[in-house]
């Protein structure tokens, strides 16, 4: 049976938040303790700003070039745990969410990531069928497709149907 990393993190994390809370409060004294925890926050909304608003010009970059942007899509997902990480009161996290804002550090887990995730790409372009039809035929193309008149269809209801009444 695989071990599993969550139900661990969630039963390590706090524990070693509230003993990195009370090894700096008893260092640097309540007050600046909260007060690097409201920094920090305010620090990971502008980073999650002006970084998410890069990798969103990025996507759209590799998007209009017609390429997978899949390393910008997971730089984007980091990004967004960075932020949260960040807003998340707590020393640790708060140097996750930092670490997760390093180019680098991101870099190094696309590279770890990339053999174990698989992107598709879908195309949202319209072609109409009427863009490959003969310059000189003015009619729809008529390939697959089956012309009945009224007479030549017709539909019996079905007696055990329970919509049959």
């Amino acid at each position: 049976m695989r071990f599993s990393f969550i139900p661990f993190f969630l039963l390590i994390m706090p524990v070693l938040e509230i003993s990195v809370f009370i090894l700096v409060g008893q260092y640097i004294g309540l007050l600046p303790t909260l007060g690097l925890i409201l920094l920090t926050a305010l620090l990971g909304s502008i980073l999650l700003r002006v970084q998410g608003l890069s990798i969103l010009q990025r996507l759209a970059a590799e998007n209009e070039a017609g390429r997978m942007p899949g390393r910008e899509l997971v730089h984007g997902g980091m990004i967004v745990i960075a932020g949260i990480l960040l807003l998340t009161p707590g020393f640790v996290t708060d140097t996750l969410g930092f670490l997760l804002f390093v180019p680098a550090v991101r870099d190094a887990a696309w590279r770890f990531l990339k053999s174990r995730l698989r992107f598709t790409f879908a195309s949202t372009s319209f072609h109409s069928q009427y863009e490959e039809r003969d310059e000189k035929d003015h009619r729809p193309p008529t390939a697959g497709v089956i012309d009945l008149d009224e007479d030549d269809y017709h539909r019996e209801p079905d007696p055990k149907s329970p919509w049959n009444n």
